[in-house]
């Protein structure tokens, strides 16, 4: 297995608290909940960035987690995290040019491995649509404690939704004051019909009185559907 170093940023003390808050809500959706998505309503609303720091705090506690990025559209990961040459990716793999021991990167981050999503491939959608993708979550399944996958946003391809039929759960990280009441339900609607329960939204970029605007590409609140929770 090929090994790819991860740049590491410390968060502020506030942030990280808010991501372990994310890490203990996950647990407490149950053992069932093993492969989940995240997904977003629209591009840059910091899903790539919050599913990376998620894996990395499961990990943190000794679960063996698979990060995949399924974004073969737009993927933003080598770019932001990876700290050396990555040669091949989820569409090399999916398109059967290489073995998945070829994608699948360990990582400075003790027991975190990820699976890149590669160069932009004709036919995205296709390609999640395979066997080949279906059978892979389920064998990984025996591998590894979660499996989080992050998917290019639904509310402008549907490739999350194909994606969600073979996921326990999904989380919606959405911007705050940015996404219109009916795009949101819009994509609430595809993973449902996809049987892919919703475990919660991340409300992310949400303005705190008192504590100098924005949080960036952080979330501050995780809204579980009949009950909201967030850390003061």
């Amino acid at each position: 297995m090929k090994k790819v170093n991860i740049l590491k940023k410390k968060l502020p003390y506030e942030i990280e608290e808010e991501i372990n808050t994310l890490r203990t809500n996950i647990q407490f959706t149950g053992a069932d909940k093993k492969v989940i998505l995240v997904t977003s309503c629209m591009g840059s609303e910091g899903k790539s960035t919050t599913t990376y720091r998620l894996a990395a705090s499961l990990s943190e506690l000794g679960k063996r987690v698979l990060l995949i990025d399924t974004d073969m559209r737009k993927s933003v990961m080598v770019g932001r995290l990876a700290m050396g040459t990555v040669e091949k990716g989820l569409s090399h793999y999916l398109s059967g040019q290489c073995n998945l021991v070829d994608v699948v990167y360990s990582t400075n981050v003790p027991n975190l491995h990820i699976i890149f999503a590669g160069p932009v491939p004709p036919n995205p959608t296709a390609l999640l649509e395979t066997k080949v993708f279906k059978d892979t979550i389920e064998s990984c399944r025996e591998l590894y404690d979660y499996i989080l996958i992050d998917t290019a946003p639904l509310g402008m391809v549907i490739d999350a939704a194909i994606v969600a039929k073979h996921c326990d759960g999904a989380i919606l990280l959405m911007e705050s004051g940015a996404i219109k009441y009916k795009i949101a339900q819009d994509v609430k609607f595809k993973l449902e019909s996809a049987q892919c329960p919703v475990l919660g939204v991340v409300l992310n970029k949400v303005e705190v009185n008192g504590r100098g605007g924005y949080y960036k590409q952080y979330y501050k609140k995780y809204e579980k559907y009949g009950t909201k929770e967030s850390t003061k």
